[in-house]
């Protein structure tokens, strides 16, 4: 049994396809078309999936898409009218494109799908479950629990916005439930509105800001209290509810009105690419400690309702993993599983999941360890697509047997050198683990400079996460279960970080950046954090091999490691878009599967 799961109209539009259960192909639709976040429908991304299983469109049993849209629909009208007459022109504006588009979706989605093949609409069912359970498919099902409890928690699906559920066999159940308008991710997100940050793609640089915060200042302090006492009041079950007189999202254009909030914190907005001050990292940080607690009381409920020893998490305020590592530390459970595409795009999966299991009644099989295949579901690429794009791009290459290649990379990694790392499967989710990712060494501190500006041309406060051989993580980090997909932040032992200075938390952005914080100063974050991944040999063995190759010449396994892209722009898919994100930036060496191309070696 073939089902194809959907997720589009929104953002991070997306296709995965499962095979009686098995998880055959994943991918976005961001990295075939190039636009970052994509939400049309993935006409490219389902074409790679069937093309990956060798089927063609009429051979799929059932098309799962992953909300409600009539829910969403009554959502929306709601709103408009409880909120009337505000939100007017939202109203006029969104209402058209829903009656064209959206409220009639199933004739939408038969009239793009018989732009992909053949297509016989009668014979293969549209399903549409819920947004919530989509997302807690997308996390139960792929882990390695017979039982669970789950939480899904983002901006909104149809109604909901928060919710607990327990897993057990093929089933799962509601257990709580919070709805529209009170939304822990609408929380977050407005407040990467007021940073400066872009809202459904800059929460992660929210997270990666919150650390330049000084933990100890009375104006943090405050800015809780102001969040707390005017924004949000939550309850010890992790239950809370948002003050809406200070929100517009639920019925304009913008997520709050900035004056109110101006007035509330004493600061002023700021603007995309203005100067980060230090009351920003406060406020940051604030909403981060707030956005910790919540999770953590959520965790809590959540096992005080199933009764399980396990926990998976999925929805976009799973990818906070700053929160991920607290419920390590702050919960009892035994083991946290994270969905890595825990967003919008990886809720096709879960829909197509729970299809299979709770629409058709299928057993789960055998229970893997984790059965998304360390995500490389995306799109490979033989050696001879390889040498024509590089022929294609006039570029001088050598060729490299896998003991060749490991033994000079590690030399140019060790000598300073970035590296452009192109191989197997791509990554199903926003996060580069191995296969379309950029190298650098982690010891050397100028490489956090390096790769922010140089090459990703991004902020310079961003942060890089390390992969590690997974023996090398006891250590380094306090860590009781792996972390295949960075979905942890930990902090470093204490034998490894260097003593912070008794006025660290005084000093400015560029000071903090600059103190050498632990031996591995590219990859530790001015808190002494780093989000880890850690490697088994079985799950990607050429990445393994190149860490191997890495310990024997400096006594550590371990690589700093980002996605392959530059600011705006998705993670590369094919060899020769990892070519031009190459040709533009400062990498200095390409390796795309056994090839190798360095900028010396250009042909003009």
């Amino acid at each position: 049994m073939y089902i194809l799961g959907i997720s589009a109209y929104y953002h991070d539009a997306a296709a995965a396809l499962i095979r009686d259960g098995e998880i055959i192909a994943a991918a976005q639709e961001e990295r075939f078309s190039r636009i970052k976040h994509d939400p049309q429908f993935p006409s490219q991304a389902i074409s790679y999936c069937l093309e990956e299983a060798g089927i063609g469109l009429n051979e799929v049993d059932a098309i799962v898409f992953y909300d409600k849209p009539l829910l969403k629909f009554e959502r929306l009208l709601e709103t408009y009218y409880a909120y009337a007459p505000k939100g007017f022109r939202q109203f006029v504006k969104s209402i058209p494109i829903w009656i064209k588009e959206k409220l009639f979706l199933k004739s939408t989605l038969r009239k793009e799908l018989t732009t992909i093949g053949e297509f016989n609409a009668k014979n293969i069912p549209l399903l549409f479950p819920e947004h919530h359970l989509s997302h807690a498919a997308s996390a139960f099902y792929p882990s390695p629990f017979e039982d669970a409890a789950i939480l899904s928690v983002d901006g909104v699906g149809e109604w909901a916005t928060t919710s607990i559920m327990h897993g057990k066999g093929q089933n799962i159940e509601l257990k709580k439930q919070i709805s529209f308008p009170h939304s822990l991710g609408l929380l977050y997100s407005s407040f990467t509105y007021f940073l400066g940050f872009k809202v459904n793609s800059g929460e992660y640089k929210l997270m990666g800001l919150a650390p330049y915060g000084n933990p100890h200042s009375e104006q943090k302090e405050r800015f809780k209290q102001i969040i707390r006492g005017h924004l949000i009041t939550s309850f010890p079950d992790g239950s809370f509810q948002l003050n809406i007189s200070y929100f517009s999202y639920p019925y304009g254009l913008r997520m709050i009105q900035d004056k109110d909030w101006v007035k509330l914190f004493g600061i002023s907005k700021r603007e995309p690419e203005a100067e980060i001050l230090q009351e920003h990292c406060n406020l940051a940080l604030a909403i981060q400690e707030i956005t910790e607690d919540i999770m953590i009381a959520l965790a809590k409920e959540a096992q005080r309702l199933t009764g399980s020893n396990y926990l998976c998490i999925a929805g976009g305020v799973a990818l906070n993993c700053v929160a991920n590592g607290k419920l390590l530390d702050e919960t009892d459970f035994e083991e946290i599983y994270v969905q890595p595409a825990a967003g919008d795009a990886g809720a096709s999966l879960g829909a197509a999941l729970a299809a299979f299991h709770i629409h058709f009644k299928q057993a789960r099989s055998r229970l893997l360890k984790d059965s998304m295949k360390n995500a490389y579901l995306g799109p490979s690429f033989s050696l001879d697509e390889i040498r024509i794009a590089l022929q294609e791009a006039n570029l001088s290459y050598s060729e490299h047997t896998d003991e060749s290649l490991f033994d000079y990379l590690s030399d140019k990694l060790t000598s300073g050198m970035v590296v452009g790392w192109f191989q197997g499967r791509m990554e199903f989710g926003p996060r580069a683990l191995g296969n379309r990712s950029i190298l650098a060494d982690p010891a050397n501190i100028e490489m956090q400079r390096i790769v922010n500006i140089k090459i990703k041309n991004r902020e310079s406060f961003r942060p890089f996460a390390p992969v590690f051989m997974e023996g090398e993580i006891p250590e380094y980090f306090e860590l009781k279960q792996s972390s295949p997909y960075m979905s942890f932040v930990r902090k470093l032992k204490s034998e490894h970080l260097h003593a912070f200075p008794t006025d660290y938390y005084e000093w400015s952005m560029k000071e903090k950046l600059a103190f050498k914080k632990s031996e591995l100063a590219a990859i530790t974050h001015v808190d002494g954090s780093a989000r880890v991944q850690s490697l088994r040999k079985s799950a990607n063995p050429r990445f393994y091999s190149l860490l191997q190759s890495i310990k024997a010449k400096t006594g550590r396994g371990v690589l700093l490691n980002t996605s392959f892209n530059v600011r705006g722009e998705p993670i590369v898919c094919k060899p020769k878009e990892a070519i031009h994100c190459f040709q533009k930036t400062e990498m200095d060496v390409l390796v795309l599967e056994n090839f190798i191309v360095e900028k010396k070696l250009y042909k003009v």
